[in-house]
């Protein structure tokens, strides 16, 4: 559609603002702000409009709101004073007062093939425009193609996809092609490079639903759309039986992969730009990579990557989640000295990123640890839940719940919970962590044999740390096991010789008195 005021074009299937015909380069916010507003010039647009528009529902401050109606402004040659074309109605929204004529571009019967000359047309207009590297990353999902001749399961590709967009648009860290301009995509075989230029989209999701017998296999491809680059493929097979129930279950699967994946690959290019190209996007991402290392030295990199994300951007709210990460990794490993002052940091810094989006999953998991490092495990529990409520796949804040699930002393809540952790992502940097959670587990359920199962797992996996070691030590000392328990607790001696019971507790606040005192005895009769 084009829409024409004024000197200007607005190109909603281009993307583009022409202004006597040279196109004029707007940012993505802007453009969505200004698609709203003139497409609705009939009529006053609300500010709640504009959020669920713009940020996807994300609530945020009127400053932000503020600043992107004026960049709105400049783009066409208006102001807050004039308010030629875009009049604030105070306290309600903002009305487009401009004259608009419309006119549809594009024919909906558009296959989005490159021999088609108005798709080549298209693209050509709109390659300009679309982003190379950097930034916050964009995914465009295409229709799965459905192998079968029975016009019952014909539409259920679209269905499945539309699933799929509809969990992605939940990550709020991720921008989602909508389903108006993906769907246009449909033949098999489609080039995509190509469709990720021309829909601006550097993560395309393709595939496939096959049926056999009463069985679907819904096969799905990840690539990096700028290269090709396959990133990720898996197969999901599903009784047929429901197949509503398997629309949830299968997008429900393929964004919990997605997810990870696409974070890795980020994280992958950030590694490779020069530190003096990173915009905040990147810096966060190599932030992660350190991050989730685990020791001193990488800890501080990733502060400081985390900071110079926020340098770069002071509205991203996940780079305030990734310094509070990096403060509470100090204080709960002790890699900084005064242990309260890191925990007051994590805290600041997780409130901030609250206050910047409080609908972010990662934000409230950093609010639940903060509350969980300061003592009070009860306050974290309700934004750990609040946290997987906004993202019911999230591994990470699923494990956090049930460690302090566990440290509540609800074992067999938390063995459940764990173990969907695990199967969620069973690559996690964090499996050494969910795998010592289902040895606490068991230990406050007095299971020691399992405990003892368990923990050995979890001093085996990557990143295990000093902690891991002291629960494994935990475990054998209960179950009996002294000379193993002995070979754990000089293995957390030979990490660091001062190590002792304050920092074991600090780190595992137990609430119930008899597991504390069950726990406190079998460490002091190995010396820590």
């Amino acid at each position: 559609m084009i829409y024409r005021f004024d000197s200007f074009e607005l190109d909603t299937d281009r993307f583009e603002l022409r202004s006597d015909g040279s196109p004029r380069k707007v940012e993505p916010q802007v453009f969505a702000l200004l698609e709203l507003i003139v497409s609705n010039h009939a009529r006053l647009v609300t500010k709640d409009e504009i959020n669920l528009h713009v940020w996807g529902g994300r609530v945020v401050s009127e400053a932000v709101v503020n600043s992107r109606i004026r960049m709105a402004r400049q783009a066409i040659d208006d102001d807050g004073k004039a308010q030629k074309l875009i009049r604030t109605v105070h306290g309600r929204g903002f009305r487009f007062v401009g004259d608009v004529k419309a006119a549809d571009t594009i024919p909906a019967a558009w296959s989005g093939r490159a021999h088609d000359d108005a798709a080549a047309t298209f693209q050509e207009a709109v390659v300009s425009q679309m982003p190379a590297t950097g930034g916050r990353p964009s995914i465009a999902v295409l229709p799965l193609q459905v192998l079968t001749p029975d016009e019952r399961y014909g539409t259920l590709g679209d269905a499945v996809s539309q699933e799929v967009i509809l969990e992605l648009s939940r990550l709020h860290w991720l921008f989602v092609i909508a389903r108006g301009s993906t769907f246009r995509f449909r033949d098999a075989g489609v080039d995509i490079t190509e469709a990720g230029r021309i829909l601006g989209a550097r993560y395309v999701l393709t595939g496939t639903i096959a049926f056999h017998d009463r069985t679907s296999v819904v096969t799905v491809e990840l690539s990096h759309a700028p290269d090709g680059q396959m990133v990720w493929a898996d197969r999901f097979e599903s009784s047929m039986d429901d197949l509503l129930q398997l629309r949830s279950t299968i997008s429900a699967n393929i964004v919990t992969a997605i997810e990870t994946r696409i974070q890795v690959k980020e994280a992958i290019e950030a590694a490779k730009l020069p530190t003096e190209n990173l915009d905040a996007w990147s810096a966060y991402h190599r932030g992660l990579w350190h991050m989730y290392r685990f020791n001193p030295h990488d800890n501080a990199i990733a502060a400081r990557m985390f900071d110079r994300a926020v340098s770069a951007d002071q509205g991203f709210a996940r780079a305030h989640a990734g310094l509070s990460f990096t403060h509470f990794q100090n204080a709960f490993l002790g890699h900084a000295g005064d242990h309260a002052e890191q925990r007051k940091l994590a805290q600041l810094y997780a409130e901030k990123g609250l206050h910047l989006d409080p609908l972010d999953p990662f934000v409230n998991l950093m609010m639940g640890r903060s509350q969980w490092l300061s003592g009070d495990l009860d306050a974290g529990v309700p934004w750990l839940d609040r946290s997987v409520e906004l993202s019911p796949n999230y591994a990470f804040a699923i494990y956090n719940r049930s460690l302090l699930g566990a440290l509540m002393g609800d074992g067999q809540t938390s063995q459940d919970t764990i173990m969907k952790a695990m199967l969620l992502s069973p690559i996690d940097p964090l499996s050494y962590a969910m795998l010592a959670t289902r040895a606490l587990s068991h230990i406050v359920h007095g299971e020691y044999e399992p405990a003892v199962t368990w923990a050995e797992r979890a001093t085996k996996a990557p990143n295990a740390h000093i902690h891991i070691h002291a629960i494994a030590a935990l475990a054998h000392q209960l179950a009996g096991k002294t000379e193993l328990a002995r070979c754990h607790a000089d293995m957390v001696r030979r990490s660091n010789q001062a190590y002792c019971q304050a920092d074991f507790f600090k780190a595992f606040q137990f609430t119930k008195d008899d597991t504390r005192s069950l726990a406190k005895a079998a460490l002091a009769s190995l010396n820590l």
